[in-house]
């Protein structure tokens, strides 16, 4: 089953962009997306242009191109490709039937920084708007805490 670029992202037009990753300000500062993947991070533009790659699983936020040409240039290269949207979790969950939905993207269950793994059965369709905030809050609440630290998430309505 061949996997295709709307398979790898999605949709967000109908997203105010600075709503999006307000719950990432403190990582992203004012920096927007310009590109949402199906299995949740994002590639934001700064106002130099810049181009970084916000990894949610790890709130790992980092250059991969100094100007959006030199990012499109890097769409072409496979290697990325795989490594930036893995593609081979998406070819998988394609495979099980977990089709993206309007709106939705592939959330995980359980962020990779609290032990969540990389693979098919740690996603779920989520709202594309729910991720980022979620996520965003998540990492935010234990960004100074050591590796290892034992964490409990309440969730409150």
């Amino acid at each position: 089953m061949p996997v295709t670029w709307n398979d790898l992202t999605v949709s967000f037009e109908h997203i105010d962009r600075a709503k999006l990753v307000e719950d990432w300000k403190w990582l992203v500062g004012s920096s927007l997306p310009i590109l949402i993947t199906s299995v949740g991070d994002a590639f934001l533009q700064n106002e130099s242009g810049e181009i970084y790659w916000l990894i949610t699983g790890s709130a790992d936020f980092e250059k991969v191109a100094g100007s959006y040409e030199e990012f499109q240039g890097k769409l072409q290269d496979n290697e990325l490709i795989h490594e930036w949207f893995l593609v081979a979790v998406v070819a998988q969950l394609k495979e099980q039937g977990v089709a993206l939905e309007q709106g939705k993207l592939y959330g995980f269950k359980q962020l990779p920084v609290l032990g969540g793994k990389y693979e098919p059965e740690n996603f779920e369709l989520t709202d594309i708007e729910v991720h980022f905030s979620m996520s965003g809050q998540m990492n935010f609440q234990i960004k100074d805490l050591p590796d290892g630290t034992q964490v409990n998430f309440e969730v409150t309505e």
